[in-house]
């Protein structure tokens, strides 16, 4: 089971990142507004050195802007991983002019992943381009009224067999019982949000059981 961080905001990395369920943190232009930042002013450098100092083995981050400056930006983004000494990971949006330019980004010789998936048929398109990972939006899928579930196994299954596959990472998810609903069809690479992260933290019943074992000792 491998899960990353899905947040920009950087006291929740550090609240989170020590319980050691993280293997890496993943952004995008919407999380950083959410968190206050100016994507086009965020210096890669520095974020990408204190996801490493939290135990962040990788950093996934979203090209922006205009197509033609994705791969400068892609450089500058591998450059400030190797600096920092944490994998960075290109996070490029599944439409036409971002896939154009995958092929010059994947040329960087730096892992990429294929975002903004809605679609089990948009695992070709990622496959075909040696993308290393893609990320469906599940709850955004099931939000819509489409048949989430479905399509998640479909692309489960479209890694079997010959060929690299290219991982899942699940993202958009709402709750705990999504990520487990998927895991009942053959996924286990998420992203969560730190409200999902906290709920896998917390069992009441769990912590009923601590409290007595607890209780016990300090009865004796």
């Amino acid at each position: 089971m491998t899960l990353y961080l899905d947040t920009a905001d950087r006291a929740l990395w550090a609240d989170l990142m020590p319980t050691g369920l993280f293997r890496g943190i993943t952004t995008n232009p919407l999380l950083a507004a959410r968190a206050g930042l100016d994507y086009p002013r965020i210096d890669w450098s520095e974020i990408a050195a204190q996801a490493a100092d939290l135990g962040a083995v990788e950093f996934h981050a979203q090209v922006f802007g205009p197509p033609e400056s994705y791969v400068d930006w892609a450089g500058d983004l591998y450059a400030a991983g190797r600096a920092a000494g944490i994998e960075t990971i290109v996070k490029i949006p599944l439409v036409e002019a971002a896939i154009r330019a995958t092929p010059a980004i994947k040329a960087l010789g730096g892992r990429i992943l294929m975002t903004a998936c809605y679609d089990a048929k948009q695992m070709f398109v990622a496959k075909a381009l040696g993308a290393d990972f893609i990320a469906p939006y599940f709850g955004r899928m099931a939000e819509a009224g489409m048949d989430a579930i479905s399509h998640l196994a479909t692309m489960a299954r479209m890694n079997e067999g010959q060929g690299k596959p290219c991982t899942v990472l699940v993202a958009s998810l709402r709750s705990a019982e999504q990520m487990v609903a998927l895991a009942d069809v053959g996924h286990d690479c998420f992203t969560i949000s730190p409200d999902v992260a906290r709920a896998l933290l917390d069992c009441p019943q769990s912590i009923a059981a601590f409290e007595s074992f607890e209780a016990t000792i300090k009865a004796r």
